[in-house]
Order: structure tokens, then C-alpha cells, then sequence
């Protein structure tokens, strides 16, 4: 296919570029487009050096020109004639010299194939992304066309330019060489003096064009900026944002760099535009001058523009945090910390040469120690990026009397208090300097580990809700999160943690728990106080953070597996496992205990449900979970050991969910089987265990009734008294809140069996057997491991 043909056949952004390529009267788009097939058979190339060739070419142009004006008068189009003839005389100017009308074309016919072949790689990279959203792709190509275009733009600049300088010669020399000749023969002086005066007028239109094509460009320019800074970059501190409370959003700067960097460097040339019209003034100039009247407001408008989009372009990278902190934006005093910043207009010859000072906000009482100024570099980033990285950083509290708590008097708890960390650089290059500042998102400082936790729940808040970055009295009137908002921060948290998100079902039964039963929860709100009172158990956040670690310190494999159903209340809980066949159990967080697990199930012999007391971490860190329920057993009436739990909810058998994660050993051979054993535990109502019973029936658990959410808060019908004396109590040290190892060697034998020689315990003696106050420190009655 031709390639006039294609372009024509382009999206439409590509046939804007072609557009504003063909937006001056070099070569006419008229021209080109009727004469399209003769120019692309011609070697325009060779024509540019060779001067018998170009004039030949420049002839069957000429000719060409006027069959086509024939045409047009055969079909009577009056404006096309004019055009065409129009169009002619120009070409005529020429003669004298071919070769540059030569390779004036040649130049736009390369143009063109540069856009036909950004239009075909954009047209690849279509094909091989898919998995970014449909506007962000659009939004991109469009900026990649603009970008595309204002290259182009300043290229026909440059050209615009350098021919501008040529006539300026053309005329100079001209005019040296008619002072020089002097002649007396008026008629010649005044022949001379009219081509002369025809120079001038055409230099002086030339100069117009320039100026108002530079307009044009800046205009371009300034909707570019205006999308980078206004959209693109506040989009990403947004994603961010986010990103720091764990959301999956992309927040690589690569493609950032490369646009503010192109819209820089089209600056900086245009201010070598500028510079070259002062020189070209200083050796020629004549009353009203357009570039004495207008080249003073372009440079002012071109040196704006580069001052914003230079500001705007150092940011943050990476946020500041510490090494073994829950998050980014919790520093704590005298603990070191790190932050990279960027600045995304990327010139090689700057390497090390711009250095960035960290300070904190002068209203604040901390200092910041450590290596406080570092040199942008390209080797500190993996993708070349031009950054700042300070690694051994540290903030210290000031001494009392240096500064004030803050600038309002209005009381806020430490975890609550926000601070700002700044860096500054001075940008220089060509003659071009400007003050560049850029802050942290406000971060919480502590000063003991106990205060993290809260801490991080401020973290939470301030960045799932507020989009001002500079806004440290947030918690001075602090905002309540819209439901669907709210739910979507508990799940990055779990997506972060575990590489598993909360689904629909989990997320609808937490807010069963904050608001109660609602038709529709997308109205309801979340206040902060409701969400962290403090560092309190009543605290949602000190629940839900809870089991946030324990999943992820000890149940990572099996959330990411989907096998722990989790966030299930006990009457769900009751209605998902009644129609279940006997031995369906399934997991969940308990509702009371912090930071702990169960499970109910199904019982075998009759069809009633019981619950498990919660595990806790002091469990799980002897025992791996997946342990506990495959040899978990009770001792039946009978004495006969059997385990309960055969399938998994809905009816996955329990050894095909957790097999894979099981250890080599099996049954009785298993080191952990002697400390799982549970008896059952017969309750009466006169005992003194019926006030931690439960009827599991009705699916009520048999937790403490203490806590927030107070999961045996139901009251229920307790059971007959059954006709048999209560069997003495065997203490189970996995079911024990305080549950703690009698030896070293012991706990080391437990979680690593492995290690130890095959004497380490005799085959033919058992494990030895637990002392109950190593484990229990609290009475018994308070301890049951299976409640009825």
C-alpha cells in the first residue's frame, strides 16, 4: 500500500500528527495529496545532493502542478485552481536552488514513515497488553501521541529556524554585496534596492511564522503540563497512597520519567529557539521587528512552564519506613528508616550532580540524624532512574523547650500526630536554574514498639481518605470511611499480608458486626473511634489486626489456599453446617479471643454441632495448625480416641485439603499426637463449668464472654445433667491461653523433630509427660477443650 494511503488510514491521533506536520506551507498537503504517487517514486534523497537531478524533479513538479490545475477547471473548482496556482509560484522561488526544495520533502517523507511507524508498534503493543484497563490504555496513547506530535513539532521548529537563519544570510549577503558594488546607474540601484527590500519583506514574514508557530508549540506544551501535573502525577500519588496500605496499584515511574522528561527537554530547546532569535536580532534588525515586540513574553511563558513542570517533577519514590515495621509512613524514634526520591526530568549530564538535603517541618520537635544529603544518581535505581536513596536515617526526639508540640493547640495522641519529612535540591543546567521541594506523605512517630500498632491504624485512615498530602491536622476533625471504602482497605490488608484478599461473603459478615443486619451496606459509615479507640481490646482494629498476624505469622499457607473460611459468625456458622453430613467441620476466627482460631464440626455419633476453644499464637508456635487438625482426637465415653474432622466445608476430605502440607511421619509415629489428645468433658449444671458451656445445637461457641464482640453473649438452654461422674481432667497444652514448653530441648523436639537423633526420646518410653502448671495459669474449670 502507498504510504500517503496508509497514513490516511491511521487513528484518528495519528491524522492529528499528520495534521500538524502539514500545518505550514513548505510542502502543501494539497500537493501532497494529489501528487501522492509521482513524490513517493521519486529519489529525493540523491536529489538533495545532486543539483541536475533536483532541477529536473523540480520542472516535472511544476508540470504536474498545472495538469492538476487543468483538472480543476475541467471540474470547475474554483478554490482548488486558486490553491494550485497559489502553490505553484511558490515552488517557482526554487529554481535558483533545487536541492533544498529537495530536501524539504524528503525530510516530510520521513516525518511520515516515523509516524506510520509509531502507529504500527503502538498498534503491537495494543495486541500484547491486556491486562490494563481500556481508559488507562486510551488515556496513554493519547498522551504518546502528543508527545509524539510536539517531537515532531520542534523538529519543524529546528527546521523553521535554520531556514530562518539562511534567509537572514541570503539577504546579508546580498546587502554587503550591493554596498560594495556601488554603482551609479540609478536603475540598477533601484532594481537592487526592490529585491532587497522583497528579502527583507520575506524575512520579515518568515520571523511572524516562527513567533506564532512558537505560540502554538508553548500552547501544546502548557496542555501537556497541565495533564502531567494535574492528572497523571496526581493519579499516581493517589495509587501511592494506596499502595501504602496495601493495594495492588502499579506505582512505577519509568513511563512518568519518559514524558516529563520529552516535555523538558522540548523546553530547553525552545529556549535555544529563543536564544538563537537574539543573535539573529543582534546582527540584523528594522523597525517593528515582530521578535523585539514579542520574544520578551515567550520567554517569560517558556521559562514558566519549565519552572512548574521542574517542580512538579521531584517526588517521593519510595515512602519513608523502617526495616521491620508494620508498614511505610511509622518511624520510630532512634531506629533508622529509609526514603528514595526521583526527579522524573532525566538528564545523563546531571548524574551526581544535583544533591537533596532532608529536613523535617520546622514546627515539629525531632531532628533528623544520619547521612542527611545524597546526590541524585542513576546507580542507585534498577531502572536508571535519576535518585536520591538515603538508607541511614534517623529521627531524635528534641529536648523539651525547643520546639512547640505542634501548630494548634488542639490535643492529639501521639499515634495521631502527623509530621512531614522534606528534601530539597537546587536543579542548574543550561544556564537554568530553579528551587525544587517535595515532602513525604505524613507520617506517625513513636517512640516504643507498643504504640505501633496503633499507630499503623492511623496510617490506615489518613491515607484511605485523604488525598491532601500536606495535611497534618487530619485527626483534628477526623472523617468517617463509607463502608465500600472501608471494606476494600481490610482486604489490601490481607491481599499484602498473604497474597489473599477478603472475598464478598467475608467482608459482608464484618459488617454484620459493625452495623448489625442491613439490606444495603454500601450507606453505612465507619467512624474512626469505632474503628481504633486507642490500643483497647474493644478496639475493631486491635480485633481484625489481631488476626492479621496470626494468619500471618502462622496460617499463611492455608489462607492462601482458601481452606480457613475465617470471618463467620456463629449463627452462619450454624446454618452452613446443619445439612452438612457428620464430620463437616469447618475454620474460623474466633469473635472474643484475639489473635485466635477454631473450628466446629459435626459430630459423628449424633448430629450436633461443637466448637473447639480457640487457638492462639502461643499454640500455633508449637504445634503447625494443619498438625493440630489432622491428629486431633477425643476420647469418647468409651475411652476409644477418634477424630472428628473428616471434611472439610462444603465435603472436601480432610486429608486431600491438608495433605500437602502435612510432615513425613503419620498417626502414632507423629511427635505431635501425644500433646492433642482432649477428653471429653462431661458438664452438669451444678458444676462449676456451666457458665462457659454452650448448647452447639443452637451453633453458639464456647469462648470466654469477654471482648467487643462478646461470642457467648447468646443466652441458651443448657443441657440435662447427664448420669455419670466427671472423668478427672487431663490438661490439653495446645487448648491453654498460656500455654508454655517445660523445656527448651522440648519445644525444639516439637517444631523440629527431625533434628534430633532417634534417642533423643526412647521408642519404648512414651514422651514424658507435661507438668499442668507449666501450662495453665488459670484455674482449671476455665480451660475445657470441647464444650458440648
Amino acid at each position: 500500500m502507498a504510504q500517503w494511503e496508509s497514513l490516511l488510514k491511521l487513528p484518528a491521533s495519528y491524522r492529528l500528527q499528520l495534521d500538524d506536520l502539514y500545518d505550514r506551507d513548505f510542502l502543501p498537503m494539497d500537493v501532497r495529496h494529489h501528487l501522492s504517487a509521482w513524490i513517493e517514486k521519486q529519489d529525493w534523497q540523491r536529489a538533495t545532493q545532486d543539483h541536475a537531478l533536483a532541477s529536473v524533479l523540480l520542472q516535472v513538479l511544476l508540470e504536474n502542478l498545472d495538469i492538476q490545475h487543468s483538472r480543476f477547471v475541467q471540474e470547475e473548482l474554483f478554490l482548488q485552481q486558486h490553491n494550485i496556482r497559489r502553490y505553484k509560484h511558490k515552488f517557482q522561488i526554487h529554481q535558483d536552488d533545487p536541492c533544498k526544495l529537495a530536501s524539504t520533502i524528503h525530510w516530510y517523507l520521513e516525518k511520515e514513515k516515523e509516524i506510520l511507524k509509531d502507529a504500527t508498534l503502538d498498534e503491537q503493543v495494543q495486541r500484547l497488553t491486556v491486562t490494563q484497563e481500556t481508559m488507562e490504555i486510551s488515556c496513554q496513547q493519547d498522551l504518546e501521541c502528543k508527545m509524539s506530535s510536539l517531537k515532531n513539532e520542534v523538529q519543524c521548529m529546528e527546521h523553521a529556524v535554520i531556514c530562518l537563519e539562511e534567509q537572514q544570510d541570503e539577504f546579508d549577503f546580498k546587502y554587503q554585496t550591493h554596498m560594495l558594488e556601488a554603482t551609479a546607474d540609478e536603475a540598477l540601484k533601484q532594481e537592487q534596492f526592490k529585491t532587497l527590500q522583497m528579502l527583507v519583506n520575506k524575512l520579515n514574514e518568515c520571523r511572524k511564522s516562527i513567533l506564532m508557530d512558537m505560540n502554538k508549540l508553548l500552547d501544546r506544551v502548557e496542555g501537556l503540563i497541565h495533564c502531567l501535573v494535574d492528572k497523571e502525577l496526581i493519579d499516581w500519588k493517589r495509587r501511592q497512597q494506596k499502595s501504602c496500605i496495601g493495594a495492588p496499584d502499579n506505582v512505577c515511574l519509568d513511563q512518568m520519567e519518559k514524558w516529563f522528561t520529552g516535555v523538558a527537554v522540548c523546553l530547553f530547546q525552545m529556549l535555544e529557539f529563543l536564544k538563537k532569535l537574539d543573535e539573529l536580532v543582534g546582527k540584523m534588525t528594522y523597525p517593528n521587528d515582530p521578535v523585539k515586540a514579542q520574544k520578551p513574553a515567550l520567554q517569560t511563558r517558556t521559562n514558566s512552564l519549565l519552572q512548574t513542570l521542574l517542580k512538579s517533577s521531584f517526588v517521593v519514590e519510595t515512602q519513608p519506613s523502617m526495616p521491620q515495621g508494620k508498614g511505610p509512613l511509622v518511624l520510630r524514634t532512634n531506629v533508622q528508616f529509609s526514603a528514595k526520591t526521583r526527579i522524573l526530568v532525566k538528564f545523563p549530564e546531571l548524574n551526581h550532580s544535583l544533591t537533596v538535603a532532608v529536613s523535617m517541618d520546622r514546627y515539629r520537635r525531632f531532628n533528623v540524624l544520619g547521612t542527611r544529603t545524597k546526590a541524585l544518581n542513576m546507580a542507585e535505581s534498577h531502572s536508571g532512574g535519576m535518585v536520591a536513596d538515603f538508607r541511614h536515617l534517623t529521627l531524635r526526639e528534641q529536648k523539651s523547650g525547643s520546639g512547640g508540640k505542634g501548630v494548634s493547640d488542639i490535643s492529639l495522641s501521639v499515634t495521631e500526630e502527623l509530621h512531614l519529612i522534606y528534601f530539597d535540591t537546587l536543579f542548574e543546567l543550561k544556564g537554568f536554574s530553579v528551587q525544587l521541594q517535595t515532602c513525604s506523605l505524613p507520617v506517625v512517630i513513636i517512640s516504643n514498639s507498643s504504640q505501633q500498632q496503633s499507630a499503623w491504624a492511623s496510617i490506615l485512615w489518613c491515607n484511605m481518605l485523604s488525598q491532601d498530602h500536606k495535611d497534618v491536622m487530619f485527626f483534628a476533625n477526623t472523617p468517617a470511611a463509607p463502608w465500600p471504602q472501608f471494606a476494600e482497605m481490610l482486604s489490601w490488608q490481607f491481599l499484602s499480608a498473604t497474597k489473599r484478599g477478603l472475598d464478598g461473603a467475608q467482608l459482608e459478615m464484618i459488617a454484620h458486626r459493625l452495623f448489625g443486619k442491613q439490606e444495603n451496606y454500601d450507606t453505612c459509615n465507619v467512624t474512626w473511634s469505632k474503628f481504633s479507640k486507642g490500643n483497647t481490646p474493644e478496639s475493631f482494629w486491635v480485633w481484625f489486626d489481631g488476626i492479621l498476624v496470626m494468619v500471618k505469622m502462622y496460617l499463611e499457607d492455608l489462607w492462601r489456599e482458601g481452606l480457613i473460611m475465617g470471618f463467620v459468625n456463629k449463627s452462619k456458622e450454624k446454618s452452613l453446617l446443619k445439612r452438612k453430613q457428620r464430620g463437616t467441620f469447618l475454620l474460623r476466627f474466633s469473635e472474643s479471643v484475639i489473635g485466635g482460631i477454631t473450628f466446629s464440626w459435626v459430630e459423628i455419633r449424633n448430629p450436633k454441632i461443637k466448637t473447639v476453644q480457640p487457638f492462639t499464637k502461643v499454640d500455633l508456635s508449637q504445634i503447625p495448625f494443619h498438625e493440630i487438625i489432622r491428629n486431633y482426637q477425643i476420647l469418647e465415653a468409651e475411652n476409644v480416641p477418634e477424630n472428628p474432622l473428616l471434611y472439610l466445608y462444603p465435603n472436601i476430605p480432610k486429608d486431600d485439603a491438608f495433605g500437602k502440607f502435612y510432615t513425613e511421619k503419620t498417626g502414632d509415629d507423629s511427635p505431635y499426637i501425644k500433646y492433642i489428645k482432649t477428653k471429653l468433658m462431661f458438664v452438669s449444671k451444678e458444676n462449676a463449668l456451666e457458665a462457659r458451656s454452650s448448647d452447639m445445637e443452637q451453633g453458639a461457641g464456647p469462648e470466654p464472654q469477654t471482648g467487643l464482640y462478646g461470642e457467648g453473649a447468646d443466652q441458651v438452654d443448657y443441657p440435662e445433667p447427664l448420669e455419670s461422674t466427671l472423668e478427672t481432667y487431663s490438661p490439653d497444652p495446645m487448648l491453654s491461653s498460656s500455654a508454655e514448653p517445660q523445656t527448651d530441648e522440648l519445644l525444639l523436639y516439637l517444631n523440629n523433630p527431625n533434628n534430633f537423633s532417634a534417642d533423643f526420646l526412647p521408642s519404648d518410653s512414651p514422651l514424658p509427660d507435661l507438668n499442668l502448671s507449666s501450662f495453665i495459669s488459670t484455674p482449671i474449670q476455665a480451660c475445657g477443650g470441647i464444650y458440648l
